[in-house]
């Protein structure tokens, strides 16, 4: 995960095969099932009664050269999307993050001429907005899932953005140099879903963000757990809990390791400490020899002082070079080794055990192996910028060495008038031509440009170019804790339950939409007090009692 910065009405469907055939085409699950048949018709467009959506059978797949599959191995023709209005701009948003989400927002606000306002349609693989720099307060029992990732049909219902779940396979864009596809004179390309659909579109924008790189390090992708997703978080969640339930009232306490010490693995190894307290060992390794080396000072020295405070073992200059299960238990050998017992059921391996085997980055530090029960790993992003499927005429698509797509100043990709991209999907460059960190904050701002640049392209007048505005960086430390380095103060840092609350108010100023943030804002405000009232209480019989 990145560092954390200050920061529609009912669906028609008109399907033309049977209710079996569709809920191939189209499954309604998530990432983890996506592929597997439902009962049920599809449920993942959303808009006004006004604004019907329809498909019909396409009989170009072979000139798109996109052949679908059933998930047994039959061949299944893919289907067009049919957009409202034909003569209405079609603006198709790849990725529901901050960046897609927010520039689907954006283009909502903005004042239109009533026949350019576009047609907007935004896609992403899950039906969840996800907060992200707000998923700590899921393992420590703040918020609620609702709160911190509403569904996207939920905060769309009073727009008239449209929602379709579903991955994206490739792009076929056609402005390249100026050209267009022969389908329509203004169109800038078709989008094909993993489902079989086909978007034709005039306006892209690319914000599909990023994964996490778990291919760093031998057995990372099988034993290391990643903390970037809502459903990282949940799994976090469930795997402490079991463990809590395992050791209660053992001698043996929950020991976790946290890969990275950015600004991620502190808050992760902070969040973690806290819940487990006296119950539990949290080793946090860095190859820097400092935590959060990009971060103000005051933010780097509040967290240092927190995780000393809860005895947060810090493991800096090492590296990860390996991630294993445990064949033996290396204190039952010993053991075995001294009684001599040698039954099959004394030699029984601790399958749960994991071991992490640490190497110096600096020469004088001596390699570790750590026996751990958790691993969780927040370095490493790979972003998720599509193939291109180029047909028989080359694209330029320039893309760099992260696999980020690079643009000129106004967010457009280069050499693709019509193709927009932003978050971590982008690779823009500042004044002194560095990349700009994939930052919520950056995603936020960029955004804010792109729908303006699109309201701009579509009603021909000229763009901005995107400047970034640093407003500061913060980050959590606890149920009643936090650190927060505004920029418009140098050296101010704000800790403690001050900077605790300072940042629950700036982020709840940063939800969606107005409706969810009065939802948020009254469910934390109840909580808050009810919170007040058992410290009230228990802090009086303490007092009656002592």
């Amino acid at each position: 995960m990145v560092p954390h910065t200050l920061l529609s009405a009912s669906a028609t469907l008109t399907p033309l095969r049977s209710t079996n055939q569709w809920c191939k085409f189209f499954p309604v699950t998530t990432t983890a099932t996506h592929g597997r048949n439902s009962n049920k018709l599809p449920s993942f467009f959303r808009t006004s009664q006004s604004n019907k959506f329809s498909f019909h059978a396409s009989s170009s797949s072979e000139r798109n050269g996109v052949t679908p599959q059933k998930s047994d191995g039959e061949t299944i023709p893919p289907s067009s999307f049919s957009w409202p209005d034909n003569k209405k701009p079609r603006v198709c948003i790849l990725g529901a993050g901050f960046g897609g989400l927010y520039t689907a927002l954006r283009l909502e606000s903005l004042v239109w001429p009533d026949d350019k306002k576009p047609q907007v349609l935004l896609i992403d693989q899950s039906d969840r907005f996800v907060f992200k720099p707000m998923l700590y307060e899921l393992l420590s029992g703040e918020v609620d899932k609702w709160e911190i990732a509403p569904r996207f049909t939920d905060l769309l219902a009073t727009s008239s953005v449209q929602f379709c779940q579903d991955r994206v396979k490739l792009l076929r864009p056609s402005d390249h140099l100026g050209m267009n596809s022969s389908t329509s004179p203004n169109s800038g390309g078709i989008v094909h879903l993993e489902s079989g659909l086909h978007i034709e579109y005039d306006w892209l924008v690319l914000a599909l963000g990023a994964e996490a790189k778990l291919d760093l390090v031998p057995g990372a992708m099988d034993f290391a757990i990643p903390f970037s997703t809502l459903e990282d978080a949940c799994k976090v969640d469930d795997k402490l809990k079991e463990l809590e339930r395992k050791k209660f009232g053992t001698d043996s306490p929950v020991r976790v390791a946290i890969v990275g010490c950015g600004y991620a693995g502190v808050e992760l190894a902070a969040t973690v400490s806290e819940r487990l307290q006296d119950k539990g060992i949290v080793q946090a390794i860095n190859v820097e020899t400092t935590i959060c080396p990009s971060a103000p000072p005051g933010n780097r020295e509040a967290a240092l002082k927190v995780l000393s405070s809860r005895n947060v073992q810090l493991l800096l200059g090492y590296y990860v070079s390996c991630i294993r299960k445990e064949e033996k238990n290396e204190a039952l050998e010993k053991l075995l080794e001294i009684t001599g017992d040698s039954s099959d059921a004394a030699k029984q391996p601790n399958s749960e055990q994991l071991i992490v085997e640490l190497q110096p980055a600096e020469r004088s530090l001596k390699s570790q192996i750590l026996e751990v029960d958790l691993v969780l790993w927040t370095v490493g992003s790979k972003p998720l910028v599509p193939p291109l499927d180029s047909g028989n005429r080359p694209l330029m698509f320039p893309i760099n060495g992260r696999g980020q797509a690079e643009t000129d100043e106004t967010l457009r990709v280069k050499g693709h008038p019509r193709i927009f991209a932003i978050g971590d999907s982008a690779a823009l460059r500042d004044s002194a031509g560095r990349i700009l960190p994939a930052t919520a904050q950056v995603a936020f701002q960029q955004a804010d440009f792109a729908g303006w640049n699109l309201w701009a392209a579509i009603n021909n007048r000229p763009l901005l170019p995107f400047r970034f505005r640093n407003l500061g960086e913060m980050l959590t430390l606890g149920s009643s804790d936090a650190a927060i380095s505004p920029s418009f103060i140098d050296g101010l840092t704000l800790d403690g339950p001050i900077g605790h609350t300072a940042r629950k108010i700036a982020y709840l100023l940063r939800l969606p939409t107005d409706e969810h943030r009065v939802k948020v804002g009254i469910s934390w405000l109840a909580k808050s007090a009810i919170d007040s009232i058992v410290s009230f209480q228990t802090n009086l019989a303490k007092t009656l009692s002592g």
